[in-house]
C-alpha cells in the first residue's frame, strides 16, 4: 500500500469549495491512468476510461474535508469563524488549525480557560460560538494576512498505529486514495462499460459536486465511495456499532439519504464472495454520501450502491481506519467495475 501517497492526500488542505490543492494532486496522479481527464465548472475531476458498451458507471469520491471560514477579526487579532460541514464542538478544544490567507498562518482553537469559568459555565455543553482562533500575531499582522472569507483547515500529522492509519481527513481522502489505486488496477484492462471516476467537491456541505456530475454523466450504474462509522468502542451496544475495524470493507444497504438499489447490493455481495473479499453490511441511520446524488440526480436515476470504509472517530482529527479494510475496499470496487457485464438487471 502506498502509504506515502495516502499521507500526502490526507495532509493536503481542501475545504469545501476550496479543493484546489487536492485537485492538483489528483490531476497529477490520474493523468496517465485515464483515456480522458476533465474538470467541470464546479471543480469536479473526471477520470474517464472507455468501455465496450454504451452504458456508463460513475464513482463518486469527494475531495473536500470539514473546515471553517473566517467571519470576523476583532481589534486584538482574534478570529471568529463559521463551520463548513458537521462538527462536534467538544472536538475543537486544544486543536491547531491553518488559516489559508495571503499565506498559510498557523493558529489554535481557543476558548475561555476552565480556571476562570463559573460553575454554571463548567457544566454547560461547549458551543461552536465559544471558540475563536489565536494566531499569536498582532492584530495588524493578522489583518494583513487574513481576510473575511478565508478558509481554515485542521492541522494534524498522518501516522501509523498498529494495523491502522490515523489522521485528520480520512473522511474522505481514503476514498480519493482508493479511487486512484483502482484506476491503477484498471489501466490496460478491457472494461465492460465507460467508467467515470469522479473526484467531487462540496460533499460535506450538501453533496453538491456529485449532483452536478451525475446530471452531466447520466450514469447507468453508480458507486459512492466514502467512509462510514465504526463504533466498535467501549460502551457501544452490538446493534449500535454500524461497522467494525478489521472486519472488511462495508457494502452500504442504506443511510439517511440513500436506500441503495437492491440489485446493486446483491451484485456487490456476490462479487465480494466470488473474489473472497472480506465485507460487512452497513446500515447508517444518519448522514449521507455522494451515493444520493449519483443515484437520483439524472433522468431516470442510476442503479447505485456504495463501498464504505469503516472508520473510527469520524469528523475528528484522530480518524482511524484499518489497512486491511482499505485494501478490501480497493479490491471490491475494482472487481465490481471489471465484472459489471455480469450484472443482473432483474429484480
Amino acid at each position: 500500500m502506498n502509504k506515502k501517497l495516502l499521507a500526502e492526500i490526507c495532509k493536503t488542505p481542501g475545504a469545501p469549495g476550496y479543493e484546489d490543492r487536492v485537485r492538483k494532486l489528483v490531476l497529477r496522479e490520474i493523468e496517465s491512468l485515464c483515456d480522458e481527464v476533465e474538470v467541470d465548472n464546479m471543480g469536479n475531476v473526471y477520470g474517464i476510461r472507455k468501455g465496450k458498451s454504451d452504458k456508463s458507471v460513475m464513482i463518486g469520491a469527494h475531495m473536500d474535508e470539514i473546515a471553517f471560514m473566517v467571519t470576523y477579526i476583532d481589534d486584538k487579532g482574534f478570529i471568529r469563524f463559521t463551520t463548513l460541514g458537521g462538527f462536534d464542538p467538544k472536538t475543537l478544544t486544544a486543536q491547531r488549525v491553518i488559516i489559508h490567507g495571503k499565506e498559510d498562518v498557523i493558529g489554535v482553537m481557543a476558548s475561555k480557560p476552565i480556571h476562570v469559568m463559573t460553575q454554571d459555565e463548567r457544566n454547560k455543553v461547549a458551543k461552536l460560538t465559544d471558540y475563536f482562533v489565536d494566531t499569536g500575531l498582532s492584530a495588524e499582522k493578522v489583518k494583513e494576512l487574513v481576510s473575511i472569507g478565508d478558509v481554515i483547515t485542521r492541522e494534524r500529522e498522518f501516522i501509523e498505529m498498529g494495523d491502522c492509519f490515523n489522521s485528520k481527513s480520512l473522511d474522505n481522502r481514503l476514498a480519493v486514495f482508493i479511487a486512484i489505486e483502482v484506476l491503477k488496477i484498471l489501466k490496460g484492462k478491457e472494461l465492460p462499460n465507460d467508467v467515470y471516476m469522479v473526484f467531487t467537491v462540496q460533499e460535506e456541505v450538501g453533496i453538491r459536486g456529485a449532483n452536478v456530475a451525475s446530471l452531466n454523466i447520466k450514469p447507468t450504474f453508480g458507486f459512492g465511495l466514502d467512509t462510514t462509522i465504526a463504533f466498535d468502542l467501549p460502551g457501544a451496544a452490538a446493534h449500535e456499532q454500524i461497522t467494525k475495524l478489521g472486519e472488511g470493507t462495508a457494502i452500504k444497504i442504506m443511510d439517511a439519504s440513500t436506500i441503495c438499489d437492491s440489485r446493486m447490493v446483491r451484485y456487490m455481495k456476490e462479487v465480494a464472495d466470488r473474489n473472497k473479499i472480506k465485507w460487512q453490511p452497513e446500515i447508517l441511520t444518519a448522514g449521507g454520501t455522494d451515493t444520493a446524488g449519483i443515484q437520483r440526480m439524472s433522468p431516470g436515476g442510476s442503479i447505485a450502491g456504495a463501498v464504505s470504509i469503516p472508520t473510527r472517530h469520524l469528523h475528528q482529527v484522530i480518524e482511524m481506519a484499518h489497512k486491511d479494510d482499505i485494501q478490501a475496499s480497493i479490491d471490491l470496487l475494482a472487481s465490481c467495475l471489471l465484472e459489471l457485464n455480469q450484472f443482473n438487471l432483474e429484480y
